[in-house]
């Protein structure tokens, strides 16, 4: 029975099957947490800050989605498949898929409509996300 990322991938779907790259997983995990990092710096204005943690957020959880060996034909899948590639369920995707939304607002229409508060679910997402990826890389399977 395929997986549920396998499902995903194929011409026209969502994934494609790429061989996992240990060297473009580091770099975007080392992307990642300095974004992370960064996005906790109160002297960066709210957009700053909410722009570092989201892009910090899609660069580990593509770097997931790369270690078990697919690429994404959109940004958003990134965050819909965190329950197969980190195993981390709605609290968290689903934060981040809303900040995905925000994001594009901002980006398409230029309607960033962001607090304080969804700053901080978003750091905190996103820090879930680097926790159960420094298990998830730590496991010998990686390449």
């Amino acid at each position: 029975m395929p997986s549920p990322l396998e499902n995903l991938a194929g011409p026209g779907k969502s994934l494609r099957a790429e061989p996992p790259d240990a060297k473009e997983f580091a770099g975007l995990k080392r992307s990642g947490l300095a974004r992370l990092s960064d996005a906790t710096n109160t002297g960066v204005s709210l957009e700053g800050r909410f722009d570092l943690a989201y892009n910090a957020a899609h660069a580990l959880c593509l770097a997931a989605l790369r270690f078990h060996g697919y690429r994404p034909a959109n940004r958003y899948i990134v965050f819909q498949v965190l329950p197969h590639t980190l195993g981390l369920g709605a609290a968290v995707w689903g934060v981040l898929a809303k900040c995905h939304d925000v994001r594009n607002l901002g980006e398409y229409e230029g309607d960033l409509n962001i607090d304080e508060r969804l700053l901080a679910d978003l750091i905190t997402a996103c820090k879930a996300v680097a926790f159960a990826l420094d298990k998830l890389s730590s496991r010998p399977s990686a390449s």
